[in-house]
């Protein structure tokens, strides 16, 4: 099988280049600026454009606004499962709630419907990963986590859905480093061989 060009892995001025050109950087290094209100619902129109059997829509998103209550939420579920959690985990869970200039919480929403839940939970990772690329094409970066906060019932209370991640987006403070990626053979077969 082919490689891809190596135009293409440097282009993002075409379709094709934008995917071959994605990478997410660390929620970390996301500095402001991120994208605004109008940015956003660009973002966010591109994320329900996904394949979506029986049209249910199985997921939502919510823009975490207010950092400092979230940090809290996190702080009170992990304390509410490990109570002896000490400064050091408790920080990190609340510098996990600040990263990033914008945060989206992606919530699995699936529906009491004929179509099966995994079905319905492949829509949400797709619609996640066009969120990530709508957030790339509009020039940022972003990083799918998922971490305690997405397994405490309270956030899930809070949000109105159970986490399938963390949406951290902004500008990358420094370059994006590719990582090792599996060459198409590897991962591609025919059959029958």
């Amino acid at each position: 099988m082919a490689e891809a060009s190596p135009v293409l892995l440097n282009d993002r001025s075409s379709p094709l280049g934008l995917l071959l050109t994605r990478r997410s950087a660390r929620a970390r290094d996301l500095v402001a600026p991120g994208p605004d209100a109008q940015q956003l619902s660009t973002i966010m129109a591109a994320a329900t454009r996904v394949p979506d059997h029986g049209k249910l829509a199985p997921w939502r998103f919510v823009e975490i606004v207010d950092r400092d209550a979230f940090a809290a939420l996190i702080r009170a579920g992990q304390l509410r499962i490990r109570p002896e959690a000490g400064r050091v985990e408790l920080e990190a869970l609340e510098s996990f709630a600040r990263q990033a200039p914008c945060l989206v919480a992606a919530l699995s929403c699936p529906k009491d419907s004929h179509i099966p839940l995994w079905e319905q939970q492949l829509s949400m990772g797709a619609a996640i990963m066009n969120l990530l690329l709508a957030a790339h094409a509009l020039g940022f970066a972003g990083n799918w986590l998922t971490g305690p906060a997405a397994y405490l019932d309270e956030v899930a209370e809070a949000l109105g859905g159970r986490p399938a991640g963390f949406l951290f987006l902004g500008t990358p403070s420094r370059p994006l480093e590719e990582r090792v990626r599996p060459e198409p053979a590897a991962v591609f077969a025919r059959w029958p061989a």
